[in-house]
């Protein structure tokens, strides 16, 4: 069993280092409100939005935990070439995260889970990604520039 001392020791250890992150990051949407009625066109009910919020998932909630004990978390990682991608690059530097080891492409989407809440109720959760593997030109490109980049960072 660790002791006080060997605890913060490594803690304090902890917080020297950078640590890549080579993941899919994503962006969490979450929509809470507030239902009270089903709707005319098919029997589903009606949120009424009253709150809509982002966080980082996947790989990018790996890196806020990291970066949350104290360490340098640096993230290597692919998302598409659009407005979704915006949104998640300003998510991270919110959050105090690096997007400079981020890299877009415009062959895919940026993943994003939407999960939609009535009445503190999860009633549906939908998912925008692209499911197909990295083409070549996509591999090529983050494992030797991309990742190098990313690696000289962490020196």
């Amino acid at each position: 069993m660790l002791q006080t001392k060997e605890t913060e020791q490594l803690f304090n250890d902890f917080r020297k280092l950078k640590v890549m992150i080579i993941g899919d990051i994503m962006l969490d949407t979450y929509i809470w409100g507030k239902v009270e009625r089903i709707s005319p066109e098919a029997p589903v009910p009606i949120v009424a939005v009253q709150k809509r919020e982002n966080r980082l998932g996947g790989a990018a909630n790996v890196a806020l935990n990291v970066q949350s004990l104290g360490a340098e978390a640096v993230i290597c990682s692919l998302t598409g070439d659009d407005d979704k991608a915006e949104e998640l690059n300003t998510t991270l530097q919110r959050a105090g995260l690096s997007v400079e080891g981020i890299n877009k492409s415009k062959f895919r989407k940026t993943t994003v889970k939407f999960r939609v809440f009535g009445n503190n109720t999860q009633l549906l959760r939908v998912d925008e990604e692209s499911e197909d593997e990295l083409n070549g030109m996509e591999t090529e490109d983050l494992k030797n520039r991309h990742l190098q980049r990313v690696i000289l960072k962490l020196n």
